[in-house]
């Protein structure tokens, strides 16, 4: 099995919503990051939008 490519996403929030999402991930046992990551994909199921497979992103060369 290939090993999943993770991307990196920086971003600025205010403290209070940083301590909440803190608190939000412990409360799931998940890290901030899984919780962010979850959150995303739960609101684009919500919205219709399709998350591509990382085999489409990334598609390797064929062995032929």
């Amino acid at each position: 099995m290939t090993a999943k490519k993770t991307g990196t996403l920086n971003l600025r929030v205010d403290p209070a919503l940083k301590e909440a999402a803190r608190i939000a991930a412990i409360r799931e046992h998940r890290s901030i990051a899984n919780l962010v990551e979850w959150l995303i994909r739960q609101h684009c199921e919500a919205a219709g939008i399709a998350i591509p497979e990382q085999s489409e992103l990334f598609k390797e060369p064929d062995d032929e």
